[in-house]
């Protein structure tokens, strides 16, 4: 049960910090005028972390089982994070 709250709370604050960031603000161009999704595509940050999307993709789905410091040093660079929100990552 614990395991399944804790891949539900990674999966959603993840995907609410990558929301929340626009290309522009993240030195990205715009392309395709018309998004699906609010804020970064899940291929921009993983392009922004240094990692594959299926890498990313796993790690929002709640599986951050292995990754190490700088992965997710990376991680919330590309996402902006502030120091708190680094700490809880």
């Amino acid at each position: 049960m614990a395991m399944i709250d804790l891949r539900t709370e990674i999966k959603e604050f993840l995907s609410s910090r990558r929301a929340r960031i626009v290309p522009e603000r993240a030195g990205l161009p715009a392309y395709g005028g018309n998004r699906r999704v609010k804020g970064l595509r899940r291929e921009e940050v993983a392009l922004l972390a240094g990692v594959s999307v299926d890498y990313y993709v796993r790690m929002e789905r709640g599986s951050l089982t292995g990754a190490s410091d700088g992965v997710l040093d990376a991680l919330a660079s590309a996402l902006q994070l502030d120091e708190a929100e680094r700490d809880h990552l």
